[in-house]
């Protein structure tokens, strides 16, 4: 009987950018639970986690506010590795949840949940991701043209369906009660405050398996970046594995959007800026999710430390917005945008 074995590429610079920005990630994580009202020293803080803090201390870091830096390390690396599964399947660097309507459409069952039918934590969690699902399923039936789906066609009709969706999302807050209308603006602007264990364990429940399935999906991903002609002579079933790719992508927004809310630019720019750290051709999940979570925690981080308080979505879509213009820029100068 003939054994399969599995075989790993060894990439020294991939693993020495995994390392660093997951050291990354885990210190902007320690200061985050540090930073408040009142402030817990970082060294403090890894002498509670490691169960060794006094009970006053345990109760502020474990109970109030490591369930925040948890969600966003988790949601941070749900985003990262979506945008890279999106990216790659629509071989552009603009192709991410973010524009092509996914976020939007969990945004919009979230609203629906807040201002329509008035539910509760758990009721806007479970809108949110039936609108990101739901949205997922008509774009990409949409795009399916000639027995496949072209990425191309795919991001142009992602980027109307999510200008659709605005619209809407505008329009259902505009009609809402004041009070309504404050928690829906203030939800669509991405926050983890206020996270807690209910957001935490889910989340960190569904990444359990739709992780696993996106970082087994790598190679597959890999081969159908090389055109599908070429995918499909070295045996890969491109229609197939694009739609079992398209699915664990919008789980893996819709998790993240329910948790913390439609927190923008994290996956359009984590793959690109790992592509570059890398400098290696491919979508490079894992790198891609470790650079999401780094790049949603320190975005907590910076707005914990500002003089006014603000939610962790104007952080980086600040950061976000300048990073666009900055690609589009050079896509410019290089010809291709």
């Amino acid at each position: 009987m003939r054994s399969r074995a599995l075989s790993v590429r060894w990439e020294p610079r991939t693993v020495a950018v995994c390392a660093v920005l997951g050291a990354v990630a885990c210190g902007a994580a320690v200061f985050v639970v540090g930073t408040g009202d009142f402030a817990i020293p970082a060294a403090d803080v890894v002498r509670v986690l490691a169960g060794q803090g006094d009970q006053a201390t345990d109760f502020i870091v474990t109970t109030l506010r490591l369930p925040r830096a948890v969600v966003g390390l988790l949601a941070g690396l749900a985003l990262g590795l979506s945008g890279a599964i999106f990216q790659s399947i629509s071989r552009n660097p603009l192709g991410s949840p973010d524009l092509i309507g996914f976020t939007t459409g969990s945004a919009t069952g979230a609203l629906m949940q807040i201002l329509v039918l008035g539910g509760g934590t758990v009721a806007i969690a479970t809108s949110s991701v039936l609108g990101a699902v739901v949205t997922a399923l008509v774009v990409y039936a949409m795009a399916f043209k000639g027995g496949g789906v072209n990425g191309l066609r795919l991001v142009l009709i992602g980027v109307g369906a999510a200008a659709m969706l605005e619209a809407l999302n505008s329009y259902l807050i505009t009609r809402a009660e004041l009070r309504d209308a404050y928690e829906a603006a203030f939800w669509l602007t991405g926050s983890l405050n206020g996270r807690g264990w209910e957001q935490a364990v889910p989340l960190a429940l569904a990444l359990a398996v739709l992780v696993p399935a996106a970082l087994a999906s790598g190679r597959r991903l890999s081969m159908g970046e090389l055109g599908d002609d070429a995918a499909r002579a070295l045996g890969v079933p491109v229609q197939r594995s694009r739609a079992v790719l398209v699915v664990t992508g919008v789980g893996l927004v819709a998790a993240a959007t329910a948790a913390a809310g439609p927190v923008p630019f994290v996956a359009l720019a984590a793959p690109q800026l790992v592509r570059r750290l890398t400098r290696r051709t491919g979508p490079h999940l894992l790198p891609a999710g470790l650079m999401g979570a780094a790049l949603l925690v320190c975005g907590d981080l910076i707005s914990l430390r500002l003089p006014v308080a603000v939610p962790v979505g104007v952080v980086t879509g600040v950061l976000g917005g300048l990073y666009l213009v900055w690609l589009l820029s050079s896509g410019a100068r290089k010809g291709i945008a």
